[in-house]
C-alpha cells in the first residue's frame, strides 16, 4: 500500500493527500507572499517520493533548488517547530526544460499539433480572423503541406493570399485584410520570441513521466520566467501540454497513485479573455483527464480566478491568506471561504485574512472522494533547497540528463514553407521560358493599333457633324449606359 502525502500539519495533527485520489485535480491559491510556492516544492517532492512524475513551471525561477538537499533555515526550523521525526534534506531527480534552450531542453509543438483554437488565441485572433486560419489549415491538409514552424504557416498564409480566387469556390472567401491581420499576429509572436515554441524535434510525452534509479518520480521544471512575457503563448503551451497527455494516454480507471501530475502555475492567465470555445475544451480535458491517470491542480491568487465549471472538478484545495483591501477583494474572500467544507469551530473567512506566511487552510478528499471538512494548519517544509540553483549546478544537471543532445538538435524536414518556394522558383523559370514576340513588331502592331483609333476617331467626329451622326452616337452611348434608344 501506498503511504499517503504529509502535506499540513496543525499541533499533532496530519493531514494528508490521498495518493489515490489525487487525480481528483487540485487548486492551490493565496496572495502574492503567502507561501504558495513552497506549498507547491512541498507537493512536488511528496509526489515524487512515491513514484510521480510531476510538471509544473518555475514562473519565478526560484523552484530548481530541489534538485539540490535543503540546508539549514527556515525549513530546519518548521521540521523542528512539527516535531518531524523523519525530516532530513533530501534532492530529487529534476530535468529542466526551456523554450529558449538556455535553462533546460528546448520544448516545442508543431504548428498542426499546437491547433486551431490555441494558435488563434496565441495570435490574438477575432472570429472571423480564426476562421481565415481555419480555412489556411484546411488548404494545407488537403494538399498535403506540413505545418511545423512559424514559416510553414507564413508562407502557407502568403499562398492562400495570392490565389484566394482559386481557393473561392471550395472554401469560401479569403478576405485580405484577415491574412494581413494574422501575419501581424505571426510578427509580433515572432518579436517576442515565440517563433522557437514550434518546430521539431517536438516534445514526446513519454519523457515527462520517468522515473529515476530508486523509483522516485521525475520533476520536470519549465523555465518560464522569460516565457511569462507573452502571457498566451504560456498558457497556450501548458494546455497543448494538457491536450497532449490526454490524447496520448491510454484510460486507466482509479490507480492506486497518479501517472503524473501536472501543476498549473499562474492559472488565471489560461482563462482570462478566453473564448467560450476554448473554455469548453478546457473543462472537457479536467474533467476526463482523470481517468487516463492524470492529476491537474491549479495555482493562482485568488479561487475567483477559475471559472465554476472547472473549480466544481477541484476536490483537493490548500488556501493560503488573502488579502482584503477593497469591498471587492472582501467580497472574493468571503467567496473563497464559501467553497471550503464547513469546519464549525472555524470562522474561515477570518481564518483566510490573518493566515501567516505557511499556514493555510487545507480540505483533502477522504477514501470516499468526499471533501474532509477544513483545516488550519502549517504546510510541511520541503526537503530540497528552498531558492534557485546557481548557473553551474544547473547547467551540470542539463547536460548530466539521459534526454541531453536529442531536443538540443533541430530538425528541419521538408514542409510548406520548402515545397511552396519549390513551385515559385519552377513557375517563375517556366513564365520566363516563354518566347516573347519581338520588339519591332510590338512597335508596329502599336502605330497600326494608334492608326485605325485615329482614323475611328476622326470618323465619329465626322458624324458629328450630321443628324444622322448624332443618332447614331447616342445610341451607341446607350447602350453602353444601359439606357434607351
Amino acid at each position: 500500500m501506498i503511504e499517503p502525502l504529509l502535506i499540513a500539519q496543525r499541533d499533532d495533527h496530519e493531514i494528508f493527500l490521498l495518493p489515490q485520489m489525487a487525480n481528483r485535480h487540485g487548486l492551490i491559491t493565496g496572495a502574492t507572499g503567502t507561501g504558495k510556492t513552497v506549498t507547491l516544492q512541498t507537493l512536488a517532492e511528496a509526489f515524487s517520493r512515491i513514484g510521480t512524475p510531476v510538471f509544473m513551471a518555475d514562473v519565478k525561477g526560484d523552484l530548481s533548488g530541489v534538485a539540490k538537499p535543503g540546508a539549514t533555515g527556515k525549513a530546519a526550523e518548521r521540521a523542528q517547530q512539527l516535531n518531524l521525526a523523519d525530516y532530513a534534506p533530501e534532492a530529487f531527480p529534476v530535468v529542466f526544460w526551456d523554450v529558449w534552450g538556455e535553462q533546460g531542453h528546448p520544448i516545442r509543438a508543431t504548428v498542426s499539433d499546437m491547433g486551431l483554437l490555441l494558435l488563434a488565441r496565441m495570435l490574438g485572433l477575432n472570429e472571423t480572423q480564426e476562421g481565415v486560419l481555419n480555412l489556411v489549415f484546411k488548404i494545407a491538409d488537403d494538399q498535403g503541406l506540413l505545418l511545423l514552424d512559424l514559416k510553414d504557416l507564413r508562407a502557407m498564409l502568403q499562398h492562400v493570399g495570392e490565389h484566394a480566387k482559386d481557393f473561392t469556390t471550395e472554401y469560401g472567401n479569403v478576405s485580405a485584410a484577415s491574412i494581413g491581420a494574422i501575419q501581424r499576429g505571426l510578427l509580433a509572436l515572432e518579436n517576442q520570441g515565440g517563433d522557437r515554441l514550434f518546430g521539431e524535434p517536438m516534445l514526446n510525452i513519454a519523457d515527462l513521466m520517468q522515473t529515476d534509479g530508486q523509483g522516485r518520480g521525475v520533476i520536470n521544471l519549465l523555465a518560464a520566467d522569460r516565457l511569462m512575457q507573452s502571457p498566451k503563448a504560456y498558457a497556450s503551451l501548458l494546455l497543448w501540454l494538457l491536450a497532449e497527455l490526454f490524447e496520448n494516454l491510454p484510460e486507466a480507471g482509479d490507480l492506486a497513485k497518479p501517472k503524473l501530475v501536472f501543476f498549473f502555475d499562474e492559472a488565471h492567465l489560461l482563462f482570462k479573455d478566453a473564448p467560450q470555445a476554448l473554455l469548453d475544451k478546457i473543462e472537457l480535458v479536467v474533467r476526463l483527464i482523470r481517468s487516463k491517470g492524470v492529476g491537474v491542480y491549479f495555482v493562482t491568487q485568488n479561487p475567483a480566478d477559475v471559472p465554476e465549471s472547472v473549480a466544481g472538478q477541484l476536490g483537493n484545495r490548500v488556501q493560503h491568506a488573502l488579502r482584503a483591501f477593497t469591498p471587492k477583494d472582501q467580497k472574493a474572500l468571503r467567496a473563497a471561504a464559501e467553497t471550503l467544507r464547513d469546519n464549525v469551530q472555524l470562522d474561515e473567512a477570518a481564518a483566510i485574512a490573518e493566515l501567516g506566511v505557511g499556514e493555510a487552510l487545507v480540505s483533502c478528499l477522504d477514501a470516499k472522494g468526499q471533501p474532509a471538512v477544513v483545516e488550519r494548519a502549517l504546510i510541511v517544509p520541503p526537503r530540497g533547497q528552498i531558492g534557485p540553483l546557481t548557473a553551474a549546478e544547473r547547467s551540470a544537471l542539463i547536460q548530466g540528463s539521459v534526454i541531453y543532445g536529442h531536443y538540443e538538435q533541430t530538425v528541419d524536414r521538408e514542409s510548406a514553407y520548402e515545397i511552396l518556394k519549390d513551385r515559385s522558383v519552377q513557375t517563375a523559370a517556366e513564365t520566363s521560358a516563354k518566347p516573347t514576340p519581338a520588339r519591332t513588331t510590338e512597335r508596329s502592331t502599336g502605330r497600326s493599333q494608334q492608326t485605325v483609333a485615329e482614323a475611328m476617331m476622326k470618323s465619329a467626329a465626322r458624324a458629328i457633324g450630321s443628324q444622322l451622326g448624332r443618332a447614331i452616337i447616342r445610341g451607341v452611348l446607350g447602350s453602353i449606359l444601359g439606357g434607351r434608344r
